[in-house]
């Protein structure tokens, strides 16, 4: 079980408590977390599951509650592989002064079953066949023919489509409705492949380290770029597009 956390996202500072820089708080959490980098905090803090405070020129300061804060979501990542959904769940649980039994360490959670399994057995992602694909995207045999050749959509390699095929088929779908047809959409693919490539570059010499912790981790890792590479992408574009209407 956790104990009770001292303080907490938007936690009053005691008084005597000396705030520190994102620098230092990186400083103090390396020698336990050597992966940690100033991005994975912002990204935490993002998230909402850390609130430092700012000064008069932005700059982030964090207390030793906010440090303690941190060093415990990174434990939960690292040691009993959550999601941040459910660390943040029990944060907030300890925060009310509740009792939190944390799964066993060198297990990992199912996040499509909602199960937990032993870290040698993958987790078995549901899947679904053809025809219940075009009844989800909505669209005929001959339309998901043609994504199929332009490479936007591709069965498994056990054969079906799998959760994110379909949210792939159903945006390509909306898309097709505006006029956009899968050669116009060649380019994006070609973008998420080179991004899903420098992730790749990034937690390749976390899969390949000695510690099985630190290899459990490298799927953690990959999961959060992706989501800021996404958060860019979608800035960029924005900021593109307004750029061009001004």
């Amino acid at each position: 079980m956790l104990r009770t956390p001292t303080g907490g996202a938007g936690s009053g500072t005691a008084a005597g408590d000396r705030l520190v820089s994102i620098g230092t708080v990186l400083n103090q959490l390396r020698d336990e977390f050597p992966e940690v980098t100033i991005s994975k905090i912002r990204f935490l803090e993002a998230e909402g599951l850390v609130e430092p405070r700012r000064t008069a020129s932005g700059y982030r300061k964090f207390s030793p509650q906010d440090v303690e804060r941190l060093a415990q979501i990174l434990r939960m990542q690292r040691d009993h592989y959550l999601p941040l959904k459910v660390i943040r769940e029990h944060l907030d649980a300890l925060a009310r002064g509740e009792q939190v039994t944390l799964p066993a360490p060198g297990r990992r959670r199912d996040l499509t079953e909602g199960a937990w399994e032993q870290e040698t057995e993958p987790p078995t992602a549901a899947r679904i066949g053809r025809a219940e694909l075009l009844a989800a995207a909505e669209v005929t045999e001959t339309e998901l023919v043609a994504w199929e050749s332009y490479g936007l959509i591709s069965e498994t390699e056990g054969g079906g489509y799998d959760a994110e095929t379909v949210t792939v088929a159903r945006l390509v779908a909306d898309l097709g409705r505006f006029g956009l047809e899968p050669r116009h959409l060649r380019a994006v693919k070609a973008a998420a492949d080179r991004e899903a490539g420098l992730i790749e570059q990034v937690v390749a010499p976390l899969r390949r380290h000695r510690n099985p912790q630190t290899r459990a981790h490298a799927e953690a890792t990959a999961q959060e770029l992706a989501a800021q590479s996404v958060r860019l992408h979608a800035a960029l574009v924005q900021t593109a597009l307004g750029i061009r209407l001004q």
